[in-house]
């Protein structure tokens, strides 16, 4: 069993290209799960029947996870039993009528427009530290991109004379992005820095990450995740402060705009529309604030 899932995480970071993030989250539910079989006496995925998968469930409640928490571990069970059968691990997807909880529809977390002001306002660009911050965040802001996306950026992906910017989401699948002025300012402003990192550690330019440390090796998501938040915790008071509310922020301030919705999925590499409504549902609640404060009987 241990040897399925290897092979299924595997496929995920090869031929899917799922992020570190992820790929850890799928390792520690299917770790759990074969746990759990293991402990139950059960050698074998094809001896995994609906009533055990309830079992299973059923024990994850009285451990006290979450409704969440429960979803996320079901999704995790489906996507590598869809594996197993399709590789012939097993002969049946035990999972195709499991029911995962209902969950309460959660809006995004993102920052307002004044408090992104403030966000760059506070970024102090006189120092090396800070000129690389700021092109990060930027380029957060300016193209929705994903985290693992900007950590795989290289210093040929960002076309300066078009205002462009080339990336690679999820399923390796590559879109080509505009990125505003200030976006590309903030890069050229960092790239002096970014070359002398390098040259630190004798690569000479024939190191291609464009975010790099100051010992010139690719900057890693851990890192970049500690950053966002520092910044942003200065602020706002957001309970999220990932770089992940950047893309919302981003994906929210367009449609505030009056941005197409088809427009916005294609920024942020969404495969359905209906993955990107859910900044329509942020854009009423806005529209609703506006509309209670401005209204004379609102």
């Amino acid at each position: 069993m241990q040897k399925s899932v290897r092979s299924f995480l595997e496929y995920l970071e090869v031929e899917r290209n799922y992020s570190p993030n992820t790929l850890r989250s799928y390792d520690s539910d299917l770790r759990h799960f074969v746990s759990y079989l293991l402990s139950n006496d059960v050698h074998s995925l094809e001896e995994v029947r609906k009533d055990l998968l309830r079992k299973y469930l059923s024990n994850l409640l009285d451990e006290g996870l979450t409704k969440r928490s429960i979803a996320r571990k079901i999704a995790s069970l489906r996507s590598f039993f869809r594996y197993a059968k399709r590789h012939k691990i097993v002969t049946t997807n035990p999972t195709l009528t499991l029911i995962s909880p209902k969950l309460e529809k959660r809006l995004p977390s993102f920052l307002d427009e004044s408090a992104i002001d403030r966000l760059f306002d506070a970024i102090d660009s006189s120092t090396p530290v800070g000129r690389r911050d700021a092109a990060i965040l930027e380029l957060f802001y300016s193209t929705g991109m994903r985290l693992n996306e900007l950590i795989q950026l290289n210093v040929d992906d960002v076309d300066f004379s078009q205002g462009v910017v080339k990336v690679t989401g999820k399923g390796s699948k590559q879109r080509i992005l505009p990125v505003g002025r200030r976006a590309l300012q903030a890069i050229r402003a960092y790239e002096a820095d970014r070359r002398r990192n390098v040259l630190v550690q004798k690569q000479g330019n024939n190191q291609p990450a464009l975010f790099v440390t100051p010992k010139g090796v690719r900057f890693y998501p851990e890192a970049v995740i500690r950053m966002v938040k520092n910044h942003i915790g200065k602020v706002s008071e957001l309970e999220k402060s990932s770089p992940h509310v950047l893309r919302h922020t981003f994906a929210t301030h367009l449609l505030n705009r009056g941005a197409d919705l088809r427009a916005v999925k294609e920024l942020l590499g969404h495969e359905s529309l209906s993955t990107t409504q859910v900044y329509t549902h942020v854009s009423t609640e806005q529209m609703k604030k506006v509309y209670r404060q401005s209204h004379p009987k609102g």
